[in-house]
């Protein structure tokens, strides 16, 4: 990265940001089935309550991502979940194309993880693909900590899915 990146939470649609996000959504209809697609749209994402991120570089948006709240019913089973706080879960999480290979997703991973923990989070969780394009991800995210857990939330075990979670 040779560039200074900012997170900034988008509390109304950014035209470049929202095209990012088009972009995700785009991907991950064409790469899953609907069965097995969880990805939502920009508006469906602020409708569940979802506090949407860009990170900016040179004054454009390079990756976006979202952190969507949890119902206590709905946190991932088989942990000792602390009184108070909340679980949140990583939504959308996606890198420009164009700036994959610098760290981004590292960047983006480590802003969300501390916006999630300033709010009072005491955990995050995420779905994500299994095939081979999720490689990466799926590895980005064990490197960060986090561990493969069942369903949470309205997921339910699918062979194309992983599921994570990790306390904070």
């Amino acid at each position: 990265m040779d560039q200074t990146v900012t997170l900034q939470e988008l509390r109304s649609p950014a035209p470049a940001a929202e095209a990012l996000l088009a972009r995700h959504h785009a991907d991950m209809r064409a790469q899953s089935p609907e069965e097995s697609c969880h990805v939502m749209t920009s508006d469906a994402l602020r409708a569940s309550g979802a506090r949407v991120f860009a990170l900016w570089a040179g004054g454009a948006p390079c990756a976006v991502g979202a952190l969507k709240p949890l119902d206590r019913a709905g946190w991932p089973g088989g942990v000792d979940w602390p009184d108070g706080g909340t679980v949140m879960e990583l939504k959308s999480m996606h890198v420009a194309r164009a700036r994959r290979g610098e760290g981004l997703g590292r960047v983006l991973l480590d802003g969300l993880t501390d916006q999630a923990r300033a709010s009072g989070a005491v955990g995050l969780c995420l779905e994500t693909g299994s095939e081979p394009e999720f490689a990466a991800a799926r590895a980005l995210y064990h490197r960060a900590g986090f561990t493969d857990c069942p369903p949470f939330g309205d997921y339910v075990t699918d062979p194309l899915s992983v599921f994570m979670l990790r306390r904070l």
